[in-house]
């Protein structure tokens, strides 16, 4: 039966498809009078529905002839230009700037990790997240390039628009706010615990978090987000093992006006509704030189999952509220300063995991197992430009918490260890062993600069310098006993100070040559203390005191070095050596507190590119890269039958990764994308029970791919038509390290399709997700009290459908 449907939704694919692959386009009418460029790029902006601005006031009064015809705004803008002192640069699909040609952009806070020209000019790509502008054919690495607008088309999505997008980035699937996000296969456990993250993650230039799970901000009102693959430790220091993901927010606009809302409301099969709405407003406080951006979105997606022991029906209901106000300020003489305050709320009434041998999207348990997560970051940047030479100094605090509630009754019985705390041992005999609940807090604080200097490529040669200093605290408290009197179990706190010099340089002894060589030291300092710790037995309390705190100091030098070569036109050649590290901790093993060490990894990557997506008919890019991972930090379970860490071993990642890029016929763009991992622990220095040693380094799939489909066409003067299509297959994976977290996960498809029918200004937007209502399962745990009973699975959400509007004014 369920095949019956899968096929049923393949052709029904295939009929759109064919469909909208068959339709015809038109281009808009585009009537511009002879007069200034100031005049006809607003009268423009109102016949195209885009957003166009001018940063030079000179430019303002320049001498423009009349254009008449069906053109597009490149095509457009173009001829209005020719001849005059001005470029043309494309922010995002309906944002538009014109600059003076001989003066190098200004780059504020919040620009677009990389930016593209107008199809009409010959300048390149430019890849902002290298932290000096390269060029994207001089780039030595592999970066993906996702477009703010398709991430926010069919409602306000977070990280699950990404990992839509993408076949190299991964994530566990424990619910919103508590997941972690893996790159290219370096993925350390599924638990989210004192080890630093493997993947970076960027508002801008300032760091969202350091080692708490992803805050999963939901991506309204962005410009675009940017995804470097490998280890990026020369420039973007500890955490990056695997690589980056920037999100890069759209800047207060001087002297604009503009708004925009959305709203949606979406029916879930098998489940409850849910809603959505945000809202985006741009107010110029000061003529062109202080502009402030308000930004408020609000949904809750309806619940899928059953209790049958409480009988409560779709209990997994999440609500999210945020917002962020960006303020931008032009000082004069080329310096810029941008303030933002960032916020965001998750509340999750229950677990989304169901029994693997109960009825379909179903659980049983005494007690609502549900998580409360919020982050707030307050960032301050400070740039200038001097032409050839430019500063940027970026500062930001972030407080994130994670408060969750999990079952931790009679179905997996407690192993009492050496050193064990009694307290759950004294709750289970007092209370009995049903009706128990853990419960963790946790708690961090990131306090981040960073300060660079940097000349972009000029005359064969361009570097970049600077400087980063960094603060991270976090605290884990955990209770366990009975409902309403639990009691509290061992917790810890882990600091880190971080002080780095970094830099990097470029030279080009051929016009197509491109030799690249940095380097970063950092010195760090790391110290903890473990929590409510209660030893068994007096001879114990030596050991236990000792193990509890932990203070030392290293240093680590991080060097690089890459080459990119124009074999042929437009295809680049590349290779690159890049390291990564993280710093040790504490982590509680049976109510321990024990030190794990910091772990290495280093990558020798080889690539190459034809062809830049977006442009032309054609591109396709392809890389190999081998990994290799020293004193793997990784989870497996303790006594208590809950999640400890320890350095596991050393490993072996071998990755390769295919994207390409085709467009057929006019409005018509199909992408693809694969990617295998092949991830083993090579020398394993922790044997598990029975004697069995670790093999696989847990959720990394073996193989990974999706496909993609954008048609977008012109139904009239007053309506267009864009459909958006893709399939995305995770492979099979396991849950985590050893016999007892051997569970397998993944083997599922998710799809969606999406069309948007109207004008820039006004549309209606249809979205069906998992349109062959698949089960799968995501993520092989709910609570970790019976993980290893093997029992739990995470279901893809239903099938659901959203009729959405949005407007722009």
């Amino acid at each position: 039966m369920r095949g019956r449907r899968h096929v049923r939704a393949i052709r029904g694919l295939a009929s759109l498809g064919l469909l909208i692959v068959t339709a015809a386009g038109a281009l808009p009418r585009i009537d511009l009078p002879a007069g200034t460029l100031g005049s006809a790029v607003t009268a423009l902006g109102t016949q195209a529905g885009v957003s166009i601005s001018i940063a030079d006031a000179t430019l303002w009064s320049q001498p423009v002839p009349a254009v008449h015809g069906r053109l597009t705004v490149a095509a457009a803008l173009a001829r209005l230009t020719r001849g005059t002192a001005a470029r043309v640069l494309v922010i995002d699909g309906v944002t538009w700037r014109i600059e003076r040609a001989a003066r190098p952009a200004r780059v504020p806070a919040a620009t677009p990790p990389i930016h593209r020209l107008a199809p009409s000019e010959e300048e390149p790509i430019i890849v902002i997240a290298s932290k000096r502008d390269v060029r994207l054919g001089d780039f030595p690495g592999t970066v993906l390039r996702l477009d703010g607008d398709d991430l926010g088309l069919g409602g306000t999505q977070g990280t699950g628009g990404i990992l839509a997008q993408t076949a190299s980035v991964s994530s566990t699937h424990l619910g919103e706010g508590r997941n972690k996000l893996f790159i290219r296969g370096i993925a350390d456990s599924s638990f989210t615990g004192p080890t630093q993250a493997t993947v970076g993650q960027y508002f801008g230039d300032v760091r969202l978090t350091y080692n708490a799970p992803d805050p999963d901000l939901r991506l309204y009102d962005v410009a675009a987000v940017e995804v470097l693959e490998g280890p990026q430790a020369t420039l973007y220091g500890a955490g990056s093992l695997g690589g980056i993901i920037r999100v890069v927010r759209n800047p207060a606009r001087l002297g604009e006006i503009e708004a925009a809302l959305s709203a949606g409301v979406a029916l879930t099969q098998h489940g409850a509704p849910g809603a959505d709405f945000g809202g985006v407003v741009n107010l110029p406080l000061l003529d062109t030189r202080v502009a402030l951006r308000i930004v408020g979105y609000g949904l809750t997606d309806g619940g899928y999952i059953d209790d049958v022991e409480r009988g409560k029906s779709n209990i997994n209901r999440t609500r999210t509220a945020g917002g962020r106000a960006a303020l931008g300020i032009d000082a004069g003489d080329d310096w810029t300063i941008d303030a933002g305050a960032t916020f965001q709320a998750i509340h999750g009434d229950d677990s989304q995991y169901a029994d693997r041998d109960g009825p379909p999207l179903t659980h049983a348990s005494p007690i609502a197992q549900g998580f409360r997560a919020s982050y707030a970051l307050a960032d301050f940047v400070v740039g200038k430009d001097w032409g050839e030479l430019r500063l940027l100094s970026s500062s930001g605090i972030a407080r994130q918490s994670l408060d969750e509630r999990f079952d931790a009754g009679s179905n997996q019985p407690l192993n009492i260890a050496a050193g064990q705390s009694l307290a759950p041992v004294l709750a289970a005999a007092t209370f009995g062993d049903s009706g128990r609940v853990f419960t963790q807090a946790n708690r961090t604080m990131l306090v981040s600069n960073e300060t660079r200097l940097w000349r972009p490529m000029s005359r064969a040669f361009g570097w970049v310098v600077g400087t980063s200093l960094l603060y991270n605290r976090s605290r884990l408290r955990r209770t366990l006993g009975q409902i309403g009197m639990p009691l509290p179990v061992t917790g810890v706190v882990n600091r880190i100070d971080e002080a780095t010099l970094f830099g990097e340089a470029s030279y080009q002894p051929l016009p197509a040559l491109t030799l690249t060589a940095g380097g970063r030291v950092s010195r760090s300092k790391l110290s903890g203390d473990g929590e409510d710790i209660e030893p068994t037995a007096s001879r114990l309390v030596a050991l236990a005191r000792a193990q509890a705190t932990a203070s030392r100091t290293s240093t680590r030098v991080l060097p690089s070095i890459s080459a990119a070569a124009t074999m042929l036109p437009g295809v680049i050649l590349f290779t690159r050596y890049n390291q990564g590290f993280r710093p040790g901790g504490l982590s509680i093993d049976s109510d321990f507190v024990r030190r794990f060490n910091s772990d290495r990894v280093a990558t020798l990557e080889t690539g190459v590119r034809s062809g830049n997506p977006g442009h032309g008919a054609f591109d396709l890019a392809a890389a190999v890269a081998l990994t290799r991972w020293t004193r793997i930090q990784a989870d497996f379970v303790d006594g208590n039958g809950l999640p400890t860490t320890a350095n596991i071993g050393d490993g072996r990642i071998t990755s390769l990764s295919l994207t390409g890029g085709w467009r057929p016929v006019g409005g018509l763009s199909l992408d693809a994308e694969l990617v295998l991992n092949d991830s083993r622990v090579t020398d394993p220095k922790v044997v598990m029970l029975a004697g069995i040693p670790l093999t696989r380094i847990p959720n990394v799939s073996r193989l990974t791919a999706r496909a993609g489909l954008d048609y977008r066409t012109r139904l009239s003067d007053a309506l267009d038509l864009r459909v958006r299509a893709s399939a995305r297959y995770t492979g099979k994976s396991r849950l985590g390290v050893g016999p007892f977290l051997g569970q397998e996960q993944g083997d599922y498809v998710d799809t969606s399709l999406t069309a948007r029918i109207g004008c820039p200004g006004l549309g209606l937007t249809l979205t069906l997700t998992n349109l062959a209502d698949s089960a799968g399962n995501r993520f092989a745990l709910g609570t970790p009290y019976q993980a290893l009973q093997e029992g739990q699975i995470t279901p893809l959400r239903p099938r659901t459908v959203r009729l959405g509007i949005d407007t722009r004014f």
